[in-house]
C-alpha cells in the first residue's frame, strides 16, 4: 500500500469498524437472498466451492493456513480493487469508476455458466466494498469485512470436506 501511496485514510477506528460489520453483515444478508433466487445458479456456486474445500483439507491445508489466505486475499483484493483500480478510475470518471471498478472484480471472480450467480454476488460486493471506500477514502472497513467474509467461507469450506 505504501508503495503505491496508499493509506488506511484517516483514522476513525470506531466508524471503520462499524463499517465493516455492516459490510460483513451485507454481504451474508446478500448470501441469502441470493441462495433464495437463484438456487441451482448458487448450489452450483457451493459444489464448486466444495470442491475446493475438498482440495485444501487433502493438501493438508489447516485453520491457520486457511486464516492467512483470508487475510492475505482480503488485503490484497481491496488494495488492488479499491485502492488502486477504484482510485484511478474514479479520477478519470467520477462515481462511475466504483461500477467498473465491481465490474472488473466480478469479472476476475469467474464461474462456469451455470453457476451465474457468483459473478454476479461478487459483482454486488464490489459495488458495496467501493461504495464504503469512495464514503470513507479508508480501506480499512473493506479489509476488515473481506478478511473476515473469507475467513468464515474458507473454514466453512475446510471443515464440510
Amino acid at each position: 500500500m505504501l508503495l503505491l501511496g496508499l493509506s488506511f485514510g484517516e483514522a476513525h477506528l470506531g466508524r471503520d469498524l462499524l463499517l465493516a460489520l455492516g459490510l460483513l453483515l451485507g454481504l451474508w444478508g446478500l448470501e441469502h437472498l441470493f441462495r433464495r433466487l437463484f438456487p441451482r445458479s448458487f448450489a452450483e456456486a457451493e459444489s464448486l466451492h466444495q470442491e475446493l474445500g475438498r482440495a485444501l483439507k487433502q493438501g493438508g491445508v489447516g485453520p491457520p493456513l486457511l486464516l492467512l489466505l483470508a487475510l492475505l486475499s482480503g488485503v490484497a483484493e481491496e488494495v488492488f480493487f479499491r485502492g488502486l483500480v477504484q482510485g484511478l478510475l474514479v479520477s478519470w470518471l467520477g462515481g462511475v469508476g466504483v461500477f467498473l471498478q465491481a465490474l472488473l472484480f466480478a469479472l476476475l471472480h469467474p464461474a462456469p455458466r451455470r453457476a451465474f450467480a457468483y459473478p454476479l454476488y461478487t459483482w454486488v460486493a464490489g459495488l458495496l466494498f467501493g461504495w464504503a471506500y469512495l464514503l470513507t477514502e479508508s480501506l480499512l472497513p473493506g479489509i476488515l469485512a473481506h478478511f473476515l467474509h473469507n475467513a468464515r467461507g474458507f473454514y466453512e469450506l475446510w471443515r464440510e470436506a
